[in-house]
């Protein structure tokens, strides 16, 4: 899909940020339409056709995460990305859990924010993942060993590592090696790729044990 196929909706409640980003992202050809506030995009959400969200996850009216989980009770198709603080990893993979399709952390490149919308974007032609795809990152989460698979599972569930390490009562810096493992046998270029994988799998990861 053509980049002037759908606009990118820029939900944020700080000014800069807004104009930053669409001047940025108009620069790119991409057509953009900007909101104050999450109420604002919602009232507007039912009348878009093909459109992608981007949207901070702190506003002060509403969370991204709430944004997002009122765009799915209301039956809003709108493929939705959040932009997170490094410290609010584990709210950002919640918003995931409630339906965004990825998240960007602070500070990004002009490439990695286009890259998620073009990923969005693609939901519209896409409506479901392609099962050869599914079946490559399953067979991916079997090659984990039990260890890296309580690592993941605790990733997922937006543990920092210090916490993980203590859990698991191993060491932070084991823990390091076992994402870095993690990482490389599921090909994930990303803590954000990792997420969207082992949340579109689907595949039970089991809880964290001794």
């Amino acid at each position: 899909m053509q980049t002037g196929d759908y606009t990118v909706h820029i939900v944020d409640d700080e000014e800069p940020v807004r104009k930053s980003l669409a001047f940025m992202l108009t620069m790119n050809g991409f057509a953009v339409r900007i909101h104050e506030t999450a109420s604002s995009f919602l009232q507007f959400a039912p009348s878009i056709r093909n459109g992608v969200l981007i949207t901070d996850l702190r506003m002060p009216d509403m969370t991204g995460v709430e944004l997002i989980r009122k765009l799915v009770t209301g039956r809003t198709n709108v493929p939705a990305i959040v932009i997170t603080g490094h410290g609010d990893v584990p709210l950002a993979v919640e918003a995931m859990k409630a339906g965004a399709v990825d998240f960007i952390e602070k500070p990004f490149e002009d490439t990695v924010i286009i890259e998620a919308i073009e990923r969005a974007a693609a939901q519209f032609r896409e409506k479901t993942a392609d099962p050869d795809d599914m079946d490559e990152v399953r067979s991916r989460l079997k090659s984990l060993s039990d260890r890296e698979r309580q690592v993941l599972a605790a990733v997922v569930a937006g543990q920092p590592n210090k916490s993980i390490a203590y859990d698991l009562d191993i060491s932070p810096r084991t823990v390091e090696v076992h994402r870095a493992n993690v990482m490389a046998k599921m090909k994930a270029r990303s803590l954000p790729q990792l997420v969207r994988m082992a949340i579109a799998a689907g595949s039970p990861l089991g809880e964290a044990d001794n």
